[in-house]
């Protein structure tokens, strides 16, 4: 029979590059119930016990509280009965962090529209190239210059960045 190899703590936080103390908090939360501990009390964790951290760890990463990590926990620790309900809980974080995604690269691409917007200023020794005919204001159509050249630029960064010298 082949002998079961456990990992301490340490060999855990380092394999899957978490920090010893978020396992003990994940512990302490009551994340890990399926961990053995040896005869002075110390944290063993097997293979399988990694792929449960690897998920807790994404959870947490993820914006999940802890609560509901428990609760999934819990559900997994319940055994078959419970597939379907861990299935539409995964499903459910999927669409919500494809919602955040959607969200976050929203904020990325309207930071990047400032960049070349302050990037050409800067280059013009001007902001006025962007406002309308004589006013202090925004042209409407400073959005759509910009989104006409990302459209054609072969190098984002090339758009949106200053030069090291203007810098």
């Amino acid at each position: 029979m082949e002998e079961l190899t456990m990992y301490s703590i340490g060999d855990v936080a380092t394999m899957m590059g978490i920090n010893p103390s978020a396992l003990r908090f994940y512990d302490r939360q009551g994340l890990l119930p399926f961990v053995a501990r040896d005869k002075a009390g110390r944290r063993q964790f097997s293979k399988n016990d990694l792929n449960f951290i690897e998920v807790i760890d994404c959870l947490k990463k993820s914006g999940v509280p802890v609560k509901d990590i428990g609760h999934f926990v819990q559900l997994c620790m319940a055994g078959d009965s419970t597939l379907h309900e861990r299935y539409a809980y995964l499903d459910k974080e999927e669409q919500m962090l494809q919602d955040k995604l959607r969200e976050t690269q929203a904020q990325l691409d309207f930071l990047r529209y400032k960049k070349w917007y302050y990037k050409t200023s800067v280059e013009a020794g001007t902001e006025k190239i962007h406002f309308a005919p004589g006013t202090n204001e925004v042209d409407p159509q400073t959005k759509a210059i910009y989104q006409k050249e990302l459209a054609h630029c072969q190098n984002l960064r090339d758009l949106i960045d200053l030069a090291q010298d203007d810098a």
